[in-house]
């Protein structure tokens, strides 16, 4: 779902012309295969067309590459210095699982801008009135960011091994750390859908990207949260991005692994946990908003 007109759909004549307005077809008829083939195909479509229109606009995505890479070396480079690591170590080993986590909170922004645009603009209404499963939308959606989402995290992860980074687990714990850090970005794709079906397009750009960086820093990402007042270190130790920050530091064998309260100990599992919550949480609140949005 990104800022393109209705018209601009490949695979449009796939469906069939467009319904009176108002109107709300049906679900598409039933071929030989059934309903499933059907939702793959016209999923498929509309993920191409989110990819087709990336690839025509790269500069957003490529702002946002440069962005995560700015960061990570201003906390590097220009405030590592600074920072002291619990137990011992580098600051940039102790950063890098945390930056990797936080260009996954960054993505809710570009999800809940692509929802809010497409809206506002009327391309959800013309997919809603075309014969083609209401459930395409959603899960081309989740396909499309996921599929940014490992592109960014391939060029993180190649920024980081530039600058020296390197992790000192096992292959398997290297794939499981990956592994959580595309878990939450799922969680938090359909938070973004829900922000940007509920909210106005202004109102979920600004309000969304002006959360990203406070929920960032009451986490683990950048401090350890045994630096912090007792009661801030709580809170952050009980949010989810911190849960996954923890448990990848464990797995790339990062110093400054977090220890001394229950979730915190249980960093792996929280990890885990945290992200079904959230899809439990969103997913069916994006469906009812999805569902809504002609009342």
């Amino acid at each position: 779902m990104t800022d393109t007109t209705a018209a601009a759909v490949p695979g449009a004549g796939r469906f069939g012309t467009r319904a009176s307005p108002g109107s709300r077809s049906g679900p598409p008829p039933e071929g030989p295969g059934g309903h499933l083939p059907a939702l793959l195909v016209d999923s498929w479509v509309l993920t191409h067309r989110a990819i087709l229109h990336q690839v025509a606009r790269p500069g957003p995505l490529l702002f946002s590459l440069a962005f995560n890479v700015l960061i990570i070396l201003i906390f590097v480079h220009l405030l590592g210095g600074a920072m002291v690591v619990p137990g011992g170590g580098g600051y940039r080993d102790f950063l890098m699982p945390g930056m990797f986590v936080m260009a996954m909170l960054f993505g809710v922004g570009t999800t809940t801008q692509a929802v809010a645009t497409d809206r506002e603009r009327g391309v959800t209404d013309r997919f809603r009135s075309l014969p083609m499963s209401p459930a395409a939308v959603l899960i081309a959606r989740a396909v499309t960011d996921m599929l940014l989402a490992v592109a960014t995290l391939g060029v993180i992860l190649l920024a980081a091994l530039v600058i020296g980074w390197r992790h000192h687990g096992t292959v398997g714990g290297f794939v499981a750390a990956i592994g959580l850090v595309l878990l939450l970005r799922f969680a938090l794709v359909w938070v973004g859908v829900y922000l940007g079906l509920t909210l106005s397009r202004e109102g979920a750009v600004n309000g969304v990207q002006t959360l990203e960086f406070p929920v960032g820093f009451l986490s683990s990402a950048f401090v350890a949260t045994a630096t912090m007042p007792g009661w801030l270190g709580t809170l952050a130790d009980w949010n989810p991005i911190s849960s996954t920050v923890d448990a990848c530091r464990e797995l790339f064998g990062s110093p400054g692994v977090a220890s001394g309260s229950w979730v915190t100990d249980h960093s792996p599992v929280m990890a885990v946990v945290w992200p079904v919550v959230l899809v439990l949480v969103f997913f069916p609140l994006s469906v009812h908003a999805f569902r809504g949005l002609n009342r």
